[in-house]
């Protein structure tokens, strides 16, 4: 069975006014690392198009929700991955953002090699959990330990690996999306109770791109969901993201140890490399002898927010590409944040640019619990009962700045 599908005219394009451009562009087979051209828009724009099929199938969609300043977003249904994000820098050139492959094998194949997670919605417990271990009502749960001893990213067949279903979000206000979403069963990779998602993605003509998690189980269980995007805001492919700036709304981290698992510490990041309180490059300490990036090969630690309350949409992170001037801007109601520099990008891959990857090509900003929660108790709890629903919010904001001049 083949991954790849020809590109032909998407089955579905609103609004109308679009559907001659819409199936001009998507007939022509133009590729995923190719840039789309841009031009003012009179209203948002969402199409739907083959993406391929399943080794065992299963047909695969790729959409595109674009507003009218022309910010594209394009996500597939398999994993929910982003696989593109088009935005301009400050001169109006639009350039991918988000790192990823160029076709479905990519990422059915090679990702899951790697465990890369390009562009996925993870769940149902995102990042770690210590021996895939944890109790719950004085109940002992075994999840599938995918990376031994641990669980990382929901397990061997986590959300990421999952075919969702995607509807169209009609009569959004100044704003296009659509709404992905699954059900997992009671016990998927050892996790409790039957679990209902649903993720929406919300692209709004202030260059918003609003990510709306909600889950309900019948079961209690935990939950943390999350998106892992490799963010290179010079353009995916360009190289290291160690120039770009970076701001982290958070007075502490947790420190973790050799397997990173969390101590269960909160720690001041007073006088450590994990200080992000003012903005400065990446690459500034990513090479100090701190046993943590050490460990880490980098930066992979999560950040305690500032101001959880559970429902509050707060500043998280802000990213600065000064080459560019393009702006990334984090909000979030979750705790925590987890900024992983790409340390595992070791060139075994190429993007959608045909470029190789290597470390620091890129950084995700994955909000989310904090890692290891379940076994923490003095950290939020991830913890969702029947009767109560998961819903939290996070928001990625582009802009440019001006000011910012090209070394």
């Amino acid at each position: 069975m083949s991954y790849l599908t020809p590109h032909p005219a998407p089955r579905r394009c609103r609004p109308a006014i679009f559907m001659r451009f819409a199936c001009l562009f998507f007939a022509g087979g133009l590729l995923p690392s190719m840039t789309m051209p841009h031009t003012s828009h009179a209203a948002t724009f969402f199409s739907a198009e083959p993406y391929g099929s399943l080794p065992n199938g299963q047909k695969i969609e790729r959409y595109t929700l674009r507003n009218k300043a022309g910010l594209s977003v394009q996500f597939i249904s398999y994993g929910g991955i982003i696989t593109a994000i088009d935005v301009p820098d400050r001169h109006g050139s639009f350039s991918n953002i988000a790192l990823g492959f160029p076709d479905l094998e990519g990422y059915v194949v090679k990702d899951a090699q790697a465990n890369i997670c390009f562009g996925a919605l993870i769940g149902r417990y995102a990042n770690r959990i210590a021996n895939g271990t944890f109790t719950l009502d004085g109940v002992r749960v075994q999840t599938t330990r995918n990376t031994p001893p641990n669980t990382l990213h929901g397990g061997a067949n986590g959300f990421h690996k999952k075919l969702w279903h995607v509807r169209h979000l009609m009569g959004l206000p100044h704003a296009t999306g659509a709404e992905l979403t699954l059900t997992s069963p009671d016990g998927d990779e050892g996790f409790p109770g039957t679990l209902h998602v649903s993720v929406r993605y919300i692209l709004d003509d202030t260059n918003r791109l609003t990510l709306q998690y909600r889950a309900t189980t019948d079961k209690p269980t935990v939950v943390n969901l999350t998106n892992h995007t490799y963010f290179n805001l010079n353009g995916e492919g360009s190289g290291s993201v160690e120039n770009h700036h970076l701001h982290i709304n958070a007075d502490h981290f947790t420190p973790t140890d050799a397997a990173s698992i969390p101590t269960g510490k909160l720690a001041d990041v007073s006088n450590t490399p994990f200080d992000f309180r003012t903005a400065h490059s990446i690459g500034q300490h990513l090479r100090d002898t701190n046993p943590q990036l050490l460990a880490a090969h980098g930066y992979d630690q999560n950040w305690a927010i500032n101001g959880y309350d559970g429902k509050t949409l707060r500043p998280a992170a802000t990213l600065t590409d000064p080459a560019s001037g393009r702006v990334l801007t984090v909000l979030t109601t979750l705790p925590g944040l987890q900024v992983y520099t790409a340390n595992g990008l070791n060139g075994a891959y190429a993007g959608t640019s045909g470029r190789i990857y290597r470390q620091t090509d890129a950084v995700a900003l994955e909000t989310q619990f904090y890692p290891d929660a379940p076994n923490h108790p003095n950290f939020p709890s991830a913890t969702l009962r029947p009767g109560v629903v998961y819903t939290h919010t996070t928001v990625f904001a582009f802009g440019t700045d001006s000011t910012t001049q090209t070394p």
